[in-house]
């Protein structure tokens, strides 16, 4: 196995800045003590391809309701590599959890943007049998996997990324 990546914490103060913005209502307060229960993804098993993701607080999603989750993770890879970020089969199987971007793509460059490279999943409750996803603090929810990638002969880019969600088209 190539050792290729890092997953770090973002600041307190970016995770604090996210989360307040993702959550109406949470107080800074609030928000840094949920901070500190924020966990960094890992393999459950040895075979594991997977990193789980874990929620860094509780919440429940009703058919339908879609949440941004700000995961206080950001990660450090190598040129050459990305991380996929998809639903953890389970959930998916069971409530057809899906991720709104369907698979979220975090470039190595991400780790440098203004925000920290915070990686922020936003997924939605679609089950078409009338269940809630009910998720405690730390359970896991999203898995990311590593995937080297190529480039064209021909490739000159030179443009430098500063943030997520569609900054690389702007």
């Amino acid at each position: 196995m190539k050792r290729i990546a890092e997953f770090q914490k973002v600041s307190r103060e970016q995770f604090v800045k996210d989360w307040t913005d993702a959550f109406d209502g949470v107080s800074v307060e609030q928000a840094a003590e949920i901070y500190e229960t924020v966990k960094l993804p890992k393999r459950a098993t040895t075979g594991s391809a997977g990193y789980d993701f874990y929620t860094p607080a509780e919440f429940s999603l009703a058919p339908g309701e879609t949440i941004k989750l700000p995961t206080g993770i950001r990660v450090k890879i190598e040129e050459g590599w990305m991380l996929g970020v998809y639903p953890r089969s389970g959930l998916g199987f069971k409530f057809r959890m899906q991720l709104n971007n369907t698979v979220g793509i975090i470039d190595s460059d991400y780790y440098f943007s203004d925000n920290e490279g915070h990686i922020m999943i936003k997924f939605t409750n679609a089950t078409n049998q009338g269940l809630t996803i009910s998720l405690k603090a730390g359970d896991a929810f999203a898995q990311g996997i590593f995937t080297e990638y190529g480039i064209t002969f021909d490739d000159e880019v030179s443009e430098v990324r500063n943030g997520g969600f569609g900054s690389t088209s702007k």
